[in-house]
C-alpha cells in the first residue's frame, strides 16, 4: 500500500506513543479484519463500532443496564446548573387530564 505525499512512516520508536500500537488489517474472505495486539483485546465477541470524522472506534457491548448505568455515558457536570429549576430541586407543577 502506498502512503500519501508527505506521510511518514509509522512505528518507529520515536514516533510510537505507549498507548498506541499498529494493528494489521487484512481480508478475510470479502470482509476487512484487524488483528489486535494482545494488550488491546476485548473479552467479548460482540462490539460497538461507530465513526468519529476519519477513525474508527471499537467499544465493548454492555452486558446490561447495570453495566451501561455504571459505565456507559455521564451528563456533564454543569448540566443541573444549565437549568435553575432543577438547581433549585423545584420543577414547575404541570397541569394534567385524568386518566379516565
Amino acid at each position: 500500500m502506498t502512503r500519501p505525499a508527505g506521510a511518514r512512516r509509522l512505528g518507529s520508536k520515536k514516533e510510537e506513543r505507549d498507548d498506541r500500537k499498529i494493528a494489521r488489517v487484512f481480508m478475510t474472505g470479502r470482509s476487512q479484519a484487524v488483528r489486535l495486539p494482545k494488550e488491546f483485546r476485548f473479552d467479548t465477541d460482540r462490539v460497538l463500532i461507530r465513526r468519529e470524522g476519519r477513525h474508527v472506534v471499537l467499544s465493548p457491548m454492555f452486558e446490561d443496564w447495570d453495566d451501561y448505568l455504571k459505565n456507559g455515558a455521564r451528563l456533564p457536570d454543569d448540566f443541573e446548573a444549565a437549568t435553575p429549576e432543577m438547581r433549585k430541586g423545584e420543577l414547575p407543577l404541570e397541569k394534567r387530564e385524568p386518566f379516565d
